[in-house]
């Protein structure tokens, strides 16, 4: 009985132990060049060293006309400290589309098509919109967002990114 037991207590141990370090890894941002509405790129190991948001979002999708005012509002109280903003708009979005939008709106931040749904695959396979993910300053993602933000802890969370040493 006393052996089971041993044996139980440390099976559990090591299954403990294991769960910690899957749960406690970083996920890292997906080496990726974003095609931005102007014709330059940018690719997410250029941005390496500030925090940035990266929002998947579309026209036809009315959480994300919904929260873009709020996000226009976030990257204007960090932007110019070590912070960037890209909007991705997704695949079947149509062109036309996004750039009235983002013209009309005067959007400050960069806004990429992902044309082929090649940006959305590499960033974990993103089906839903929004989604938006957190980067940290060495590319870590500390946050992946589903939907509308809660902004008071978004801004919490850059501001907590934005204090950290390199």
């Amino acid at each position: 009985m006393r052996v089971r037991f041993t044996i139980a207590a440390i099976v559990a141990f090591v299954m403990a132990v294991m769960a910690y370090f899957v749960l406690a890894r970083k996920s890292t941002v997906p080496q990726a060049t974003f095609v931005l509405l102007s014709g330059r790129t940018l690719s997410t190991s250029s941005l390496r060293g500030q925090v940035y948001l990266v929002n998947f979002w579309a026209t036809s999708c009315a959480t994300c006309i919904k929260e873009m005012p709020q996000m226009v509002k976030t990257y204007e109280r960090f932007k110019g400290r070590n912070f960037e903003f890209i909007a991705v708009d997704m695949s079947y979005d149509p062109l036309p589309y996004v750039t009235d939008y983002t013209l009309t709106r005067h959007l400050p931040f960069e806004v990429a098509k992902d044309v082929d749904g090649r940006l959305a695959r590499e960033f974990y396979d993103v089906r839903l919109t929004p989604t938006t993910f957190l980067v940290d300053k060495q590319g870590n993602i500390v946050k992946r967002i589903l939907g509308e933000p809660d902004f008071p802890e978004l801004d919490r969370l850059i501001q907590h990114e934005l204090a950290k040493n390199a």
